[in-house]
């Protein structure tokens, strides 16, 4: 469950990650449009900028050259009526005039061509300058777009960069979680092969010390056993001494023969009942063992825990063919059983010990949580039924009943 849980909260966060990247990206694609849409507006405004920029300048260099040709056109006119004064006034110096107006003419032609020469000159100048800052801005503007393409590139790759090691970190958390997962499992497998195997030991030490107190009894029971047939023997041996005795006073005199057979019964007797009072006792708790028959293993081991803690001997089946097993192998003195049972149920088991010799007399203590089972137990054999939840102190009461009814060799 815990790695069920596991997986589906990572798959849950790589689900987040790959959506939050996806919007981070559908974020950053937008802005790039959206900057690529601005910087075409300001281009197209630029190129706007510069034809009006370049308009204007063609006009001023229009009205320079038309200003130019006014100017020359009224020096051409200046002249003129100055050549015009000069013929009228001085007709007599004509050739001189004509001489002087040649120069004239060739130094303001001279003059017009310089000013002209000067004018293209100006405008190449201007045109070139306007032509360099053009580039020049061009050339920034390239540079500035190439600085934002590579600042953007920067970004981009640094945003891949960072997914990549986003990425990473995220697998090698999950290989982490799966691993730490594995190592979970792993222990507890070991955990359980552990209980397992203390479990199996305990069985075996209990099964030990079962085998150990049968054998004791065993023992304890043959040495009562013999002890008791050579009292009998003894006692036999005392009353054929006192028959003899008697036989004999009898015939040496009625009276004393009578009082001597009365006084040797007399004493037969309290023998009798001496040797039997000393042959048997009590069963001691230690020596008590109690069989829990029950399918659920919670209920065998409450129950076994507060018996034990009584110092009783405790066995334990899971059905009620086990328990039948059980009591082949050893008879207990209290048996302890559920109703309900795979197999052989409550009343069935009680049915089998009642039909056996050996424990026809057995005292059965029932659990359940039902109600109308007292008839049922009662056909059965039941000894006394206890219900769900039973008072411990009933069931230990109900088990020292039974325990002081059983008498063992002294």
């Amino acid at each position: 469950m815990n790695e069920l849980l596991t997986w589906t909260l990572a798959a849950l966060a790589a689900a987040v990650v790959l959506f939050l990247l996806w919007l981070g990206r559908r974020r950053q694609h937008k802005a790039r449009t959206d900057a690529q849409r601005r910087e075409a507006e300001r281009l197209m405004q630029d190129q706007a900028e510069h034809a009006a920029r370049a308009q204007h300048v063609s006009a001023e260099m229009a009205a320079r050259q038309d200003a130019d040709s006014q100017a020359l056109r009224e020096v051409e006119a200046a002249v003129a009526q100055r050549l015009a004064q000069q013929r009228a006034e001085e007709e007599a110096l004509e050739a001189e005039r004509a001489r002087a107006e040649q120069e004239e003419a060739a130094r303001l032609e001279a003059q017009a061509q310089a000013a002209r020469e000067a004018a293209e000159a100006r405008r190449l100048a201007e045109e070139r300058a306007e032509a360099e800052r053009l580039e020049t801005e061009r050339l920034a503007r390239e540079a500035e777009e190439k600085a934002a393409r590579e600042a953007a590139e920067a970004a981009e790759a640094e945003r891949l960069a960072q997914e990549r090691a986003e990425a990473r970190r995220l697998a090698e958390e999950a290989a982490a979680r799966e691993a730490e997962a594995r190592r979970q499992a792993e222990l507890e497998a070991q955990q359980k092969a552990e209980a397992e195997r203390l479990a199996r030991e305990q069985a075996a030490r209990e099964a030990a010390e079962l085998q150990r107190q049968e054998d004791e009894r065993a023992a304890r029971e043959a040495e009562a056993l013999a002890a008791a047939q050579a009292e009998a023997e003894r006692v036999a041996a005392a009353r054929r001494q006192a028959e003899e005795q008697a036989a004999r006073e009898a015939a040496e005199a009625a009276r004393q023969a009578a009082a001597a057979a009365a006084a040797a019964e007399r004493a037969a007797a309290e023998a009798a009942v001496a040797v039997a009072a000393q042959d048997t006792r009590e069963l001691r708790a230690d020596e008590t063992l109690v069989l829990v028959a029950d399918d659920s293993k919670i209920v065998r081991v409450k129950i076994s825990r507060l018996l034990i803690g009584q110092t009783y001997r405790v066995a334990l089946a899971e059905s009620g063919e086990q328990a039948l097993e059980l009591m082949a192998a050893e008879r207990p003195h209290v048996l302890i059983t559920d109703v309900e049972m795979p197999g052989i149920d409550g009343f069935e088991l009680t049915r089998q010990v009642r039909a056996a010799a050996a424990t026809a007399h057995l005292p059965v203590l029932m659990i359940t949580s039902s109600d109308d089972k007292q008839e049922q137990a009662q056909a059965a054999g039941v000894t006394q039924l206890l219900g769900k939840p039973y008072s411990e102190e009933v069931l230990i009461a109900a088990i020292e009943k039974a325990r002081l009814a059983v008498r063992v060799p002294a």
